[in-house]
């Protein structure tokens, strides 16, 4: 009886959650064991920002945020930049200042539409200061038009000052702020105003409709093939963003070292998010978005890889020591004041930059972006655009403008054709931008190869989030049972993970028999099946498990995530969990939560991390993964080059991300077809000694490609013989 069984640790892991579709929450006991059998993440909770101990660390950290949002957001490789076109017309002047129609190209055939508000003209020799204006969810968008009856409430409340022009908050910013010197390009976000070529349902009010569905979308946004590109509503905006700002900073009007961005609500996420990957804003004020507890409620805020251990508040982080105004009103921003201003206050001071960020706590007030928040906001940017403006500020009323009046289609520029396709289209256009882009990084020498590894590798270990070095997986031993040849101790490795969980792994460590000098060499071997690997059916080892320890080798397995006693006899699941009645938006599921493939490379590294940090007194050690753990364990070995590791081999059986087509199927990763698929990242194991089974020359030339541009193409091999042979390779010396 040598098969190894972990009820006495794992008594009921799973229940009824992981049913054969792991749709739902259901409920899990003994999740305390490994706490991703717990509830799924969501977008409320708690999403502290603690600020780092020195400079130099975060710096570090700085580095690494922003490559998580780069390439989640699907602008790693950056885009092309391609011409805008710009058309700019209908000129009008009023009291101060000008109002403009604008048509930008930001993608081939995508139109970013928009308005630019200027000083009046008699300010014209000047450069001017700009501001770009993103709107955030508002009925109406850039339009919108509250009516003469709520802006009269909000008039009694003391958030409004006007009738005409407190009807819409957004132009009220826009006229203020070019009264007061700054250029202003107030523009659409995808499906609102004249932004019409994706409907405002498909980029913003799935958020609603997605309940009716059961499954994903076939095609465009929230697709498998979508997610695998990382082509989201978030990186459009975030892209869209970035081009306005190219447009803004090229007028021969605008001084480019004095820009800010500000908004409220959504168009708040947009300015943070912008000014997270953007170093030409020199002032954010993102308004009532920022939170402690909640991260944004729209489809739009919540994609794949973006979320997985850290957060909004981290994201703001990136500006420092830039100036930032956050101002927060009675909604999920409510608690800023005592949880998260604090912190990021300590952040700048850690900067030496205290005095460059403010917040303004206005509970008195819901959600907005009213008089009083804007007067905050108009100090702010007066003294950090230096506007030379006498202060106190106050806004002045304004000409309305309706949605005839402001809108760039007309005659002469005609609406776009609706095409129900063109969200493919555009994500045509994205994925073979950067197809092209990350082909010409086939390298052919050591120095191609560090930029290989510069791109497609960091890209790797955003969508796998490779293990940082500080941890340090545990070993619990359970049991040991002695036989005559062998030693079999059981245990587990505990390990923390991301966003405070903590894994737990059944592992076996089977030891040669003290009459046999050991080789100081452990095979781990990673199967489909965990642990019982080693196994025959009738509970005795297998032969290959006996040969290894017949030559002194060590041999460990483990049940990564969802293997052997993780399910407690049950089948292994074929589809991952999501978070109840969110089976069409994998976005949010993988926005907060691991992929299972990711989670369990990430097993697989941290047995890695176990067997350099352990006293065993272990000189190397050999990985041998089959079945459906091939891939993982490839992805761990390319990602995690231990020193200790001397050959790998792995099966593939052809796998290919690109083939999964339901994105809650245990082999889903987003991201994982844009960056080169299963090929592209095992380029990442040279020169590390790796012999393949299941694939040919042609099907993984860019491996063979890095190996020679490694100096060592020997050291990749595509034969195999029989386990024992493959055994004998791994664990000799030569």
């Amino acid at each position: 009886m040598h098969a190894i069984h972990f009820q006495s640790i794992f008594l009921v892991l799973i229940c009824l959650s992981f049913n054969s579709n792991l749709q739902g929450q259901g409920s899990i006991t003994r999740s305390d064991q490994d706490g991703r059998l717990g509830e799924l993440l969501g977008e409320e909770g708690d999403f502290l920002f603690e600020p780092y101990a020195s400079k130099e660390e975060w710096l570090q950290r700085r580095k690494r945020v922003r490559s998580i949002l780069q390439v989640s957001l699907g602008l790693w490789p950056t885009p092309t930049r391609t011409p805008l076109r710009p058309i700019v017309h209908g000129r009008r002047e009023f009291d101060g200042y000008t109002i403009e129609k604008v048509i930008l190209e930001s993608a081939p055939g995508f139109y970013l539409t928009g308005n630019l508000y200027r000083p009046h003209p008699s300010r014209s020799n000047e450069k001017h200061a700009a501001v770009l204006s993103p709107h955030g969810h508002f009925p109406g968008g850039r339009f919108i038009d509250e009516g003469a009856l709520a802006v009269r409430k909000k008039i009694a409340a003391g958030a409004e000052r006007f009738e005409m022009g407190g009807r819409s908050f957004m132009q009220s910013r826009c006229v203020q702020l070019a009264r007061m010197g700054c250029v202003v390009f107030h523009y659409d976000m995808v499906g609102y105003g004249d932004s019409v070529q994706i409907p405002l349902d498909v980029a913003h009010r799935f958020s609603g409709l997605r309940r009716t569905f059961t499954q994903a979308p076939k095609n465009g946004f929230y697709s498998a093939r979508a997610e695998q590109q990382m082509f989201n509503p978030m990186g459009l905006h975030v892209w869209s963003s970035q081009r306005a700002l190219d447009f803004l900073v090229d007028l021969p009007d605008v001084d480019p070292d004095r820009v800010a961005v500000t908004g409220g609500s959504g168009g708040g996420t947009q300015t943070f998010m912008l000014c997270a990957v953007d170093d030409r804003p020199l002032v954010s004020v993102p308004v009532v978005i920022l939170s402690a507890t909640r991260q944004g409620g729209c489809t739009c805020e919540n994609i794949s890889a973006l979320r997985w251990g850290t957060y909004n508040l981290e994201f703001a982080a990136l500006h420092a020591p830039k100036p930032q105004l956050l101002i927060s009103a009675d909604d999920a921003s409510r608690t800023m004041a005592e949880r998260g201003f604090p912190e990021l206050r300590d952040h700048y001071r850690l900067l030496g930059s205290e005095s460059r960020i403010a917040h303004e706590s206005l509970l008195h007030f819901p959600h907005n972006y009213n008089y009083v928040s804007r007067t905050a906001m108009y100090h702010w940017l007066n003294h950090h655009l230096q506007l030379g403006r006498t202060e106190p500020i106050l806004e002045d009323d304004y000409l309305l403008q309706s949605r005839e009046d402001l809108t760039v289609w007309n005659e002469e520029h005609p609406v776009p054709e609706h095409d129900p396709g063109f969200v493919d289209h555009l994500l045509d256009w994205f994925a073979e931008d950067a197809r092209r882009q990350l082909a010409s990084l086939t390298p052919d020498d050591p120095k191609q190869m560090q930029t290989y590894r510069d791109v497609i590798g960091e890209a790797w270990s955003v969508i796998l989030r490779k293990p940082p070095s500080r941890v340090h997986p545990v070993w619990e031993t359970v049991g040991i049972e002695r036989y005559e040849n062998y030693q079999e101790t059981r245990g587990v490795l505990r390990y923390p993970t991301f966003n405070g969980l903590q894994a737990g792994l059944p592992l076996v460590r089977l030891e040669p028999s003290p009459s046999v000098d050991r080789s100081g060499r452990a095979l781990i071997w990673f199967d489909s099946d965990g642990k019982d690997c080693l196994y025959q059916g009738n509970g005795a080892l297998r032969s290959e498990a006996l040969q290894a320890l017949g030559e002194g080798h060590e041999v460990i397995s483990a049940d990564l995530l969802l293997q052997g006693d993780f399910l407690e006899g049950e089948s292994p699941p074929q589809r991952q969990r999501c978070l109840p009645g969110e089976e069409a938006f994998a976005g949010w599921m993988y926005c907060y939560n691991l992929p299972v493939f990711a989670q369990r490379a990430y097993d697989v590294m941290a047995v890695f991390k176990w067997l350099e940090q352990s006293d065993f007194n272990w000189r190397e050690f050999s990985v041998m993964a089959t079945g459906t753990a091939g891939p993982i364990a490839g992805a761990a070995v390319s990602l995690k080059q231990s020193s200790m590791l001397r050959r790998t081999f792995i099966e593939t059986n052809g796998f290919r991300f690109k083939h999964v087509e339901d994105v809650y199927d245990v082999g889903f990763l987003p991201g994982a077809v844009k960056y080169g698929d299963l090929p592209g990242i095992l380029a990442l194991a040279a020169p590390i000694e790796l012999r393949v089974d299941g694939e040919s020359e042609d099907s993984i030339s860019i491996v063979r490609a890095a190996y020679r541009a490694e100096g060592r193409p020997h050291h990749l091999q595509l034969d195999r013989d029989n386990l024992s042979s493959t055994i004998s390779w791994l664990l000799n010396e030569h």
